[in-house]
């Protein structure tokens, strides 16, 4: 089969704000020539999208979110696909995994992969899944069914928030598997025998999205109230991402300086991290925007001083990999200041090119934001370096280089 062959990518939602590192990867996808079917297991629920996702002309496939929702498109996949011998050949396998976890998840999982298998949209001859759980498990037993090889992409809470057992299957299962970060590269080599079929690719970014800031940052400096010093982060309100230990550490700060705190998304914790912030009196000095589209994201960048991100393992595990906020805020020379969890300090060096500071340590993250709200040359210094670090290592183009090459690797061998 040509190297033309179609994909069908399995995602999660479609499109998502918070996930433009899979649009860009998509569009370079098909800028090289491959064509792709998007296959959603939920709709959108974001209010607003990026430009990248109109420039991606894939057609998307929604799958019943929940099976109770469309009963009777299950059944219809049902029956079209009992007769089968695909479906006999997931049976089993979905049976097993079952026995492990007695869920409705499960059952939702192999009733998703019914109605993908049954109706097949655009008649794709590769099965891809973006993230190791949910969708890799739908595209695992569609795969078995249509008979259809299958790769993966793996990135932060899928790995984390897997059981080990799961993981390892579907690492033997894929064809191949990638993943964005060393420390989920090396997580996932630990449990697979095929260690050669694990690569590790990091998203990079679309640095035509992102050019070189052609202005100059500010020599604010926390002395004038003013024009106080403008810090920013960007991040779904959400445990992994610290804002709590971020607006604790804002309320450490020396009453002296003058700053203001810009957050930008959406997310389930908003209503309590607000409350936080009037508990410990910063209530007139933080700036709640909700989700804000890539153009105005990047003009908030160019407009601050400092980025503050205070990632941190939640309790189930949960934890981000190399978030692209830093990437893209570090590409607008924007001194970053974040926590050593997961890949970021595959990004910022301490002291080189950004602050690294434990995760869940309040006092030690206000120290290093003091640092960089009262020194502007050290802000230049730092944001000059983490440039330099994008621009020569996190171009995207690599990342969908590098797949382009594992796809046709593939499709050289497969019949």
């Amino acid at each position: 089969m040509s190297s033309n062959r179609k994909i069908a990518v399995v995602l999660k939602g479609y499109p998502r704000l918070s996930e433009t590192f899979i649009a860009q990867e998509l569009l370079g996808l098909e800028r090289a020539g491959h064509e792709l079917v998007l296959i959603a297991l939920r709709r959108p629920t974001d209010l607003k999208r990026h430009p990248v996702h109109d420039e991606i002309r894939a057609a998307v496939h929604y799958l019943p979110e929940y099976l109770r929702d469309e009963p009777g498109r299950v059944l219809r996949a049902l029956f079209r696909s009992a007769p089968k011998a695909g479906f006999w050949r997931a049976l089993g396998p979905f049976l097993r995994d079952l026995l492990r976890d007695r869920t409705r998840n499960r059952f939702r999982r192999f009733g998703q992969a019914l109605v993908l298998f049954a109706e097949w949209p655009g008649d794709p001859g590769w099965l891809h899944a973006h993230f190791i759980h949910t969708p890799a498990s739908v595209t695992a037993y569609a795969s078995l069914m249509a008979g259809v090889p299958w790769t993966c992409s793996a990135h932060a809470k899928d790995i984390w928030t897997s059981s080990d057992w799961e993981l390892s299957e579907k690492l033997g299962r894929a064809r191949w598997t990638v993943t964005c970060t060393r420390t989920g590269f090396e997580h996932l080599k630990g449990l697979t025998d095929a260690k050669s079929r694990v690569h590790l690719s990091y998203h990079g970014l679309d640095l035509a999205r992102f050019p070189v800031f052609a202005g100059d940052h500010s020599n604010r400096d926390g002395s004038d109230p003013d024009d106080p010093v403008r810090i920013v982060s960007v991040g779904r309100a959400v445990a992994k991402k610290g804002f709590d230990v971020l607006l604790k550490a804002l309320s450490l700060l020396p009453p002296d300086l003058n700053w203001r705190f810009d957050h930008i998304g959406a997310g389930d914790l908003t209503k309590e991290l607000r409350v936080l912030a009037g508990e410990l009196g910063l209530a007139e000095r933080v700036c709640w925007n909700g989700a804000l589209d890539q153009k105005d994201v990047l003009a908030r960048y160019r407009e601050s001083d400092v980025f503050a991100l205070a990632c941190r393992i939640a309790a189930d595990g949960d934890r981000d990999g190399l978030p692209n906020v830093l990437v893209e805020a570090s590409s607008q020379r924007l001194a970053c200041v974040s926590t050593a969890v997961s890949g970021v300090p595959e990004l910022l060096e301490d002291g080189e090119n950004g602050l690294v500071v434990p995760p869940e340590d309040p006092r030690t993250l206000s120290v290093a934001l003091e640092l960089l709200i009262r020194d502007p040359d050290l802000r230049r210094r730092l944001g000059a370096a983490a440039e330099m670090r994008v621009r020569t290592a996190f171009d995207h183009q690599s990342s969908v280089r590098q797949l382009i090459g594992l796809f046709q690797d593939e499709w050289r061998q497969v019949p």
